[in-house]
């Protein structure tokens, strides 16, 4: 019960920190097919990112185009939907300590067979740039109650990148995510059997290139996104998943 009052606190938080913004969002849309030996299907992620004057804001969903494994075996996807969104508070963005955010956070999905367990984080980022902005790294330190889940030690450390005309070739950009949290959870191993993990860590490198920009159609990208995990989901140990895909900027 505690957890899920804590669940709803945050989400009515996020939405009422949400309103104040007149600034142009940054939304793509991406799609990507996943080569890992467990998936072998197709993603569509939906990702929004906009600054204004209290912070700023993010979130992307992802759909898994897996229904066959939900009816026929065991789902090893991280759902069917799934939900981040966070929201950065800064009031201070013209003082000395511009660079250090407050962060709230919401994290669910559900697949076709059962829910995925939300959470709620609640913690600072610290973000780094050059002069002109084409490098970014955000750092964050986040406290992190995952519903039904215990932890020794409540916390994930993310670190999330950009790198944009990278070696100075116009329109190739690399990002990405890493997260390392703890969780005490069930993962299942090669051999069928389920195994207790404590920790978790996941990241997703991607690299796109504008090809739009030589045929007059700016939006448009192909990359590839290649995740690296361990213990994440319900697969045990580290696994490689490389993907290929196409992102459309609106």
């Amino acid at each position: 019960m505690k957890a899920n009052r804590l669940a709803l606190m945050a989400s009515l938080l996020l939405m009422l920190l949400l309103v104040p913004a007149k600034s142009s969002a940054q939304v793509n849309a991406q799609l990507f097919y996943d080569f890992g030996s467990d998936r072998k299907f197709m993603t569509l992620t939906l990702e929004m990112f906009k600054a204004d004057k209290w912070g700023n804001t993010y979130f992307f969903v992802d759909h898994d185009f897996n229904y066959d494994q939900h009816v026929e075996g065991p789902n090893l996807a991280p759902g069917g939907t799934y939900l981040e969104i966070a929201r950065c508070l800064n009031f201070w963005q013209e003082s000395p300590l511009k660079a250090l955010s407050l962060q709230v956070e919401y994290n669910g999905g559900i697949t076709r067979s059962y829910p995925i367990n939300s959470a709620v984080l609640v913690g600072l980022d610290y973000f780094l740039h050059s002069k002109d902005y084409k490098n970014t790294l955000n750092l964050k330190v986040l406290y992190k109650n995952v519903r039904k889940h215990s932890s020794d030690v409540p916390m994930q450390l993310t670190a999330v990148w950009a790198m944009n005309d990278l070696f100075g070739v116009k329109g190739l950009n690399f990002n990405g995510f890493a997260d390392f949290w703890w969780e005490d959870h069930d993962c299942l191993n090669d051999d069928g059997e389920w195994d207790k993990k404590s920790t978790v860590f996941i990241t997703e490198p991607q690299l796109w290139y504008n090809v739009g920009q030589h045929f007059g159609v700016d939006n448009l990208s192909v990359g590839s996104e290649i995740e690296f995990t361990n213990n994440f989901g319900s697969t045990s140990d580290f696994k490689c998943r490389p993907c290929l895909g196409i992102k459309w900027d609106f």
